[in-house]
C-alpha cells in the first residue's frame, strides 16, 4: 500500500551550488549526503515539513541523472512514494498495466528499496517507490 510522499528528487548538475541556493530558500540547518554507487549519483537531502527534498548529481556520465540533464537540464526529476512493500507494489502496479523500470527493488539513498515506475504509463511523471529496510 502506498502511504504517503517520501521525497521529491531534483536533477542537478553542480551539488554544492544547488545546496547554497535551496539553503537560501529553506534556511535549513540540517543535510544529509550520502553517494548511492548503484545509481552513480550523490544526494544531498534535508526537510521541508515532513518531506524530503533530494538533489541528486551524478557521479558519473552513464547515470540515468547524467542522462537526464542532457536532455531536460535541471529541475524536477521525480517524485517517491513510500510504500510497506515495493516488490509488491511492483507486481499489482503490473497487472494494472503500468510500465515499470524496475522488476524488483534496488538500493536506494535512506537505506531504502526502490524502484521506479515508467512516466510512458504515469502521465510523462517519473515515480518511484521506497520502502524503508
Amino acid at each position: 500500500m502506498i502511504k504517503s510522499i517520501n521525497h521529491i528528487g531534483i536533477a542537478v548538475k553542480d551539488l554544492d551550488a544547488s545546496i547554497d541556493i535551496f539553503r537560501k530558500i529553506f534556511s535549513f540547518d540540517e543535510i544529509h549526503r550520502e553517494k548511492v554507487e548503484s545509481q552513480k549519483v550523490e544526494i544531498a537531502s534535508f526537510k521541508v515539513g515532513d518531506v524530503l527534498i533530494e538533489l541528486t548529481a551524478a557521479t558519473d556520465e552513464t547515470s540515468p541523472i547524467s542522462k537526464y540533464l542532457e536532455k531536460k537540464g535541471e529541475g524536477i526529476h521525480h517524485i517517491a512514494f513510500e510504500t510497506d512493500d515495493v516488490n509488491k507494489e511492483l507486481g499489482r502496479l503490473s497487472k494494472e498495466g503500468i510500465q515499470l523500470i524496475n522488476q524488483t527493488a534496488t538500493e536506494g539513498a535512506h537505506e531504502m528499496q526502490i524502484a521506479f515506475l515508467h512516466p510512458k504509463s504515469t502521465n510523462g511523471v517519473l515515480i518511484e517507490l521506497c520502502q524503508k529496510k
